[in-house]
């Protein structure tokens, strides 16, 4: 049961998130994602867990700042807008594991929720996406987004995602990012002719979010169209 009333409209493809904050109530959203909102909710900016931790989260792909945003003496309702067409999800935070969140997939939590970045190392850097997640902790109500639907997916052993389709997953689950088909010569054939590449095998008990479709090859798709400046 979540904290915080809310309500998802228009999902899977243009997803938007309402949140009835009860008088007083507060939530932490991502700089930007307000849409509207009633006149007696009070927004106040700030680098959230200070400059070092602001930081992290910029290079993680969201923004230095955060909003805060409180319904001052009676309830208020709050619309907030993902940056990319697409879902958004809940999820609820118990104490008892965190979440680990795909770069600008952020949208909304409560104040009781920790945002830091975890650094990916090698692990990012050779899947091709941002070396940076955002980890969050502790308890309340979270909301993320991708692009396109989520799909969640229950993980007990072994599961295979490509790494481009990952919108979140529990960090009760340990995480390797390989070449689909491995390293020798008849994988990397088979990887880069199928038209897969690096995928991000988990193993463990857990929950994995997919999105179902990537951003990339949406730009892919369109690049060939853009105009280009003739000589």
């Amino acid at each position: 049961m979540s904290e915080i009333a809310y309500e998802v409209n228009h999902a899977p493809a243009y997803a938007s998130l309402i949140l009835n904050l009860s008088a007083g109530q507060m939530v932490v959203v991502e700089a930007g994602a307000m849409a509207a909102m009633d006149s007696w909710i009070a927004m106040k900016s700030k680098m959230k867990g200070g400059l070092m931790k602001g930081v992290g989260r910029m290079l993680g792909g969201e923004s230095l700042f955060l909003s805060e945003f409180t319904a001052q003496g009676k309830p208020g309702k709050l619309y907030l807008s993902p940056g990319v067409p697409g879902d958004v999800c809940h999820y609820q935070l118990d104490g008892s594991k965190g979440l680990m969140v795909q770069s600008s997939g952020f949208i909304a939590a409560s104040p009781t929720v920790n945002l830091d970045t975890k650094f990916q190392g090698f692990k990012g850097f050779f899947s091709g996406e941002s070396l940076f997640l955002l980890k969050t902790t502790g308890t309340g109500d979270l909301w993320f987004s991708s692009y396109g639907a989520i799909i969640e997916v229950p993980v007990r052993g072994n599961y295979v995602v490509d790494t481009g389709y990952i919108v979140a997953f529990e960090d009760s689950l340990e995480y390797n990012v390989e070449m689909l088909g491995g390293l020798s010569f008849k994988g990397l054939r088979t990887g880069i002719l199928g038209g897969e590449g690096l995928v991000c095998r988990f193993s463990g008990e857990g929950r994995v979010w997919i999105q179902s479709r990537q951003l990339y090859n949406l730009v892919n798709f369109i690049t060939p169209f853009r105009p280009v400046k003739s000589n």
